[in-house]
């Protein structure tokens, strides 16, 4: 479609609209909510957390898809892999979704050479939960994008739209948007479904993954922050040409380990890294409780500073009792369908005003308009909703609710009706750490659920603050084999590899790791193992056993070298096991191996599970078959009976 001169000026308006709207949203990130003043651009601070993509099953040979990672979220785009026009974006929330949607913002406004978003004509970003009750794409791009230029109409976007050649739509936060789930027959859903586009690229963004879209394989999801880009991070935007300044952040990381899951969620971690780039005096923290009461107090103390007047003592009061931010908090969590945000003048009168205005100012709570249900044609009116600053704050005043309905409960059931320890993990540590009386009832309740107990381990964790006192549980848990299967729920397997590294760090013998279709990958800092859940398994020094099981997987020589390079700093390890699912390479670059495994001669060995093992000679790096202990001729313990039937059933499995 051709467009008329006035069409054509009127696109450029459009276009400068967009970027002028872009702008004003990429140029306010904020670390720290509670430092108004302290603003960046989303370029200055953006960095690039996992990426995995999840590939069809006619790219894994029908084995019903698999999650590979990704060098950058550009290759969402520009991987032929992931070629199509619907991609679906999922994280976790602070995992940074809308961040990466401000990014490649930037990327279309600035022109960057090397984004996919260069030589898109138009891209449209909206966030989702701010459209009410709003149904056309045209009226919410008038409405939230364009409301400062009144040259282009409604319909004239739809006009101009229709005539470009490259349109990018991202639609960002599907799991808030308010008709989710509902049947209606908006312009979202039609784009989604591509009765509406469907020759537009469309990137949708989700926490989770609607049932409408359970058979579309093109996904990636965000897996959240490694050493590599939490490094990156302290260098770009906390400290960039001090390498001691540095080195002192990722201490006082290391040093509070029990926030190494934590700070796997990216806006959590740039909160942590400015707080300890701030406070020199940082403390040194004993659990996750503790370091989020550290953090809300970090809020107030910033407020207070401001005052010189009693109103500082009001402040102090108030961050003491907030029952009623409680009582809503855990309303909005404990629904089938849960509420994240709230109508303004509702919230505000339940709080009270004082209060209210108080948590804005602090950072808890933000607001932002979405379009009223009472919007009707052209004429747009505009609701003030309410949510809190991340989730994880939601939780920790849900956290005190809870608390205070557990003190005289005797059936539980009812009040965690709809609260899944899977989904709400920091909700269920915080009660416990704010109440050890609340915190043994829900201990309890938490060991009689599939894989609570490991999870339960934690809570008690969280109660005392002592390492001690769950030394004896996590001794008995790593005397035998702690498997991580493919299957687990993620918070199985979160609170599996948070009680290795609790074990690890505290140099309680790990007897084996059995890793079940988890199809792990080194990262490129080496120091960590990546599951195909996208969690992180970090260098366990008092592993002695690793065994990596999976049905159909083929290594390459570099994936082989990385998984030994990580395997030789276990310092305490004895054997690493393949499955016989595994298909290695022939030959392996004997330069490859690491010194310390052939120091320590750990034995490292696939088709265990079979009568024809074979070990890697680490010496030659050849394959050779071994004793059905995995001893090779002439080493301590070799069997020559048991080598030659090794070596007769490997001859006759060949042959066959």
């Amino acid at each position: 479609m051709e467009l008329t001169p006035d069409l054509q000026e009127k696109k450029q308006f459009l276009i400068a609209g967009l970027k002028r709207t872009y702008k004003v949203q990429y140029d306010a990130i904020q670390p720290l909510p509670y430092i108004k003043d302290r603003l960046y651009c989303v370029d200055k601070v953006f960095v690039e957390g996992g990426v995995e993509v999840c590939l069809a099953p006619e790219l894994t040979r029908g084995t019903g898809g698999s999650w590979e990672r990704l060098e950058s979220y550009k290759s969402i785009y520009t991987d032929f892999r992931f070629n199509s026009k619907r991609r679906i974006i999922q994280g976790e929330p602070g995992y940074g979704k809308s961040t990466l949607t401000l990014q490649l913002a930037y990327d279309w406004c600035n022109g960057v050479s090397d984004s996919p978003m260069n030589n898109v004509e138009i891209l449209i970003l909206l966030r989702l939960r701010q459209l009410g009750s709003v149904k056309s794409l045209y009226r919410a791009i008038k409405s939230f994008l364009l409301f400062h230029e009144p040259r282009v109409s409604k319909d004239d976007i739809e006009k101009i739209i229709h005539s470009c050649s490259s349109v990018h739509i991202i639609l960002d936060g599907y799991d808030e948007y308010p008709g989710r789930d509902s049947n209606d027959d908006d312009d979202v859903h039609r784009i989604i479904n591509m009765e509406l586009f469907a020759d537009f690229d469309v990137s949708l963004t989700t926490r989770y993954l609607p049932e409408c879209l359970r058979k579309e394989t093109k996904r990636a999801k965000l897996t959240g922050f490694d050493d590599k880009a939490r490094n990156e991070y302290i260098r770009k935007a906390v400290e960039s040409n001090n390498d001691e300044a540095v080195e002192e952040i990722k201490q006082r990381l290391y040093e509070n380990s029990i926030l190494a899951d934590l700070c796997q969620v990216p806006l959590i971690f740039v909160m942590f890294a400015h707080m300890a780039h701030d406070q020199r005096d940082l403390m040194k923290f004993k659990s996750v409780t503790q370091f989020f009461k550290h953090m809300i107090r970090c809020f107030y103390d910033h407020l207070k500073q401001k005052f010189k007047d009693n109103r500082s003592h009001k402040l102090y009061l108030h961050e003491m009792e907030h029952h009623e931010l409680d009582k809503i908090a855990f309303e909005g969590l404990n629904k089938k369908n849960q509420q994240l945000s709230w109508i303004k003048t509702r919230f505000r009168q339940r709080v009270g005003p004082e209060l209210y205005d108080q948590y804005i100012s602090i950072g808890i709570l933000v607001e932002e308009d979405e379009v009223s249900d009472d919007s009707t044609g052209d004429n747009v009116l505009f609701t003030t909703m309410v949510r809190f600053y991340h989730k994880l704050f939601c939780e920790w005043y849900a956290a005190h609710h809870l608390v205070t309905l557990l003190k005289n409960a005797h059936n539980l059931s009812d009040i965690l009706r709809f609260l899944d320890p899977f989904d709400l993990q920091y909700l269920f540590r915080f009660a416990c750490g704010l109440d050890p009386n609340a915190g043994k009832k829900l201990i309890y309740h938490l060991k009689g659920l599939p894989g609570g107990d490991k999870f339960a381990i934690l809570c008690i964790l969280e109660q005392t603050g002592d390492v001690n006192d769950i030394m004896d549980s996590v001794k008995e848990l790593c005397s035998g084999d702690v498997e991580i299967n493919e299957g687990d729920s993620a918070l199985l397997q979160r609170s599996t590899t948070q009680l290795l590294e609790i074990a690890s760090k505290n140099h309680i013998p790990i007897s084996c790791v059995w890793l079940e279709d988890c199809s792990p990958l080194v990262d490129e800092s080496g120091l960590n193992l990546i599951l195909e859940s996208g969690l992180s398994l970090s260098i366990l020094s008092s592993l002695q056993e690793l065994l990596i099981y999976d049905f159909d997987r083929r290594l390459t020589n570099e994936e082989l070298a990385a998984i030994l390079s990580y395997s030789s700093q276990c310092v305490s390890l004895k054997e690493l096991m393949f499955s016989s699912g595994y298909t290695m390479p022939d030959t392996f670059p004997v330069g490859s191996i690491p010194s310390s495994l052939k120091s320590r001669n750990v034995k490292v060995w696939y088709d265990n599970f079979s009568d024809e093992g074979r070990r890697l000679n680490l010496q030659t790096g050849q394959w050779q078959v071994s004793d059905k202990d995995g001893n090779l001729p002439g080493e301590e313990g070799f069997d020559e009976r048991s080598y030659q039937e090794s070596l007769a059933d490997f001859n006759r499995a060949r042959r066959n």
